[in-house]
């Protein structure tokens, strides 16, 4: 039996290129002094010992070495002398192969326990290493059960959910992240959504022109920063509680994944999408898109009522598209709301969107015979298009509602639209399949009262102009990372209900994280309306000029790694 609590600590430190000893010293040096603090597990960056920026095979290949070589035996020795468990980044030569890579190794009172390498490169990797080979282990060891990420792997949301599935309590989480206020978004909501603690240990400073971000820190399993650093060498320590039981994993319907193992963009996406002449993506180009905030209430009616102003006002603005929150047109509560796709209100809803000449997303409670579903339909001039049942229930629901066995997307002028549902956008891998299936967009109704957004109060990282340095109440924000790790936009309509403490901020999300200014528009009043013009790029081109249909962060997906994500649900 693990621990339940553990002394834990993040090593924030500027290596210097061609000073190998000189970092390996402060660096035996910092992790001795986390070890005499208490700390049982002690995290040092990506490529601690020799510096990032290198710019071939050449140039580093007098400071890599093995894991058998002397660097990790002097790790050792420390982590024997201290008892106590070492995360170290470094360069590695394999000594069979003589290939390099970028590696992250897990060293005990006992010696070298594993080693993970970076399996999703980033810009700088591939002048020097290969990509990792040893896929995503999680090691048990007697103060917990922990896996190893370097940096770029954890833009990807299939890594640390193939650690929380294969029984992790800890990520130790190495980088030289940049071009962003740190902590990032990504290492916050990685911990969150997949019930582990979060050990982030980052380089800062200057190499070679880059300008890293910094921010070490601790974050426990429901996403909560326990100690952060902001700039300067020093140790990040926190006391965390190890999970003992994974609940966020309940959640997951890994039978419906299959397309989590396949790669659609690695072909020209307009070739791939309309293979065989079926389902060509639409044609690319700029359309406006907005979303509803308001809290529906039991009769619908009065729900109609205030659906018709808002969908009039959203014509006037041009919108071409308008997203209303879950269970708009019913009220929330379970089946005793319930209607029929016959019922009046699904008629009138259907006739405003002919009037209008326009297309409407709401979400509804349905009842289908002695079902019922938490339903989510989308109108338009033509008719009904579309009628998503909701895959991912939350606990309230599931004691009434049917879930959903189909994921659905649309083709409208605006481009390729997803449709989720509030707790959907809880489970990554819904986006993710949302993403792969070549959506431009998702439109999502939602009524979700967590995660609530966390706040920055600003960093002294000298960030140039356009990132931003200074405090934020919406640093991390679910539906923005959603859209950015999947390349598309998300028009996210909440509920704002103190009642249940649906949060709003309702907002269209752009598709590129590290882009800023940001392309969002947000609600950030209870009651109201946000409208933004989206671009799916120019078709007229042979290859597609915009993110959205390029899907770069999507295209650099491993996915034969991911196979473990389709295992029998666990509970």
């Amino acid at each position: 039996m693990t621990e339940t609590h553990l002394q834990v600590a993040a090593i924030q430190f500027e290596p210097t290129q061609f000073r190998k000893e000189e970092n390996i010293s402060q660096l035996l040096t910092l992790a001795a002094q986390a070890a005499q603090g208490g700390a049982r597990l002690i995290v040092m960056p990506e490529m601690g010992t020799t510096g990032y920026c290198w710019r071939d095979r050449e140039e580093v290949a007098p400071w890599v070495e093995t894991v058998a070589g002397e660097t990790c035996r002097r790790f050792s020795a420390l982590a024997r002398e201290h008892d106590c468990y070492l995360v170290l980044g470094m360069p590695e030569e394999d000594a069979a192969t003589g290939l390099y890579y970028n590696s992250a190794v897990l060293i005990g009172p006992a010696g070298v326990i594993g080693v993970h390498r970076k399996t999703h490169p980033y810009i700088s990797e591939p002048k020097w290493a290969a990509n990792g080979d040893l896929g995503h282990q999680v090691f048990a060891t007697p103060i917990g059960n922990i896996a190893l990420l370097i940096c770029m792997d954890i833009h990807f949301i299939e890594t640390a959910r193939l650690a929380a599935v294969g029984g992790a309590q800890i990520i130790c989480h190495i980088s030289n992240w940049l071009a962003e206020r740190t902590p990032a978004p990504y290492w916050l909501t990685r911990a969150w959504e997949n019930g582990c603690a979060l050990i982030e240990s980052n380089r800062w400073g200057w190499e070679r022109g880059v300008q890293f971000s910094g921010g070490s820190c601790v974050v426990d399993g429901d996403g909560r920063l326990l100690a952060a650093r902001d700039s300067g060498d020093g140790i990040v320590a926190a006391e965390i509680q190890l999970p003992q039981h994974n609940p966020t994993l309940a959640k997951r319907r890994p039978e419906l994944y299959q397309r989590l193992m396949t790669n659609t963009f690695s072909w020209n996406p307009g070739d791939f999408f309309g293979l065989y002449g079926m389902n060509p993506l639409p044609q690319g180009k700029r359309s406006d898109v907005a979303v509803a905030q308001f809290t529906p209430r039991g009769q619908p009616e009065a729900n109609l009522q205030k659906m018709r102003e808002m969908a009039q006002a959203a014509k006037a603005a041009g919108a071409e598209l308008l997203v209303f929150p879950e269970k708009a047109l019913t009220g929330g509560g379970g089946r005793e709301q319930a209607i029929s796709a016959s019922h009046p209100a699904v008629i009138a809803f259907l006739q405003l969107a002919m009037a209008l000449d326009m297309t409407l997303l709401s979400g509804w409670i349905e009842q289908e015979g002695d079902r019922f579903y938490n339903s989510a339909l989308l109108v338009g001039p033509q008719g009904v298009i579309a009628n998503y049942r909701q895959i991912h229930l939350n606990l309230a629901d599931r004691q009434w509602a049917t879930a959903g066995e189909r994921w659905i997307s649309a083709d409208l002028p605006c481009g390729r639209v997803g449709l989720l549902l509030g707790e959907d956008l809880l489970i990554p891998e819904a986006g993710r399949i949302l993403a792969l299936e070549g959506c431009d967009l998702i439109a999502c109704p939602a009524a979700l009262a967590e995660p609530l957004p966390l706040a920055h109060s600003g960093t002294t990282i000298g960030h140039n102009y356009p990132i931003p340095t200074g405090a934020d109440p919406l640093h991390c924000l679910l539906p923005r990372v959603r859209a950015g790790e999947n390349n598309l936009w998300l028009a996210f309509a909440n509920s704002c209900d103190a009642l249940t403490g649906s949060f709003g901020i309702s907002g269209i999300y752009g598709p590129d994280t590290f882009a800023f200014p940001r392309s969002e528009a947000k609600v950030l009043q209870a009651e109201g309306m946000a409208t933004l013009t989206i671009d799916t790029g120019d078709s007229s081109t042979p290859y597609p000029t915009h993110v959205v249909r390029r899907k770069d962060l999507v295209l650099m997906r491993q996915p034969h790694y991911y196979t473990a994500l389709l295992a029998t649900r666990t509970e």
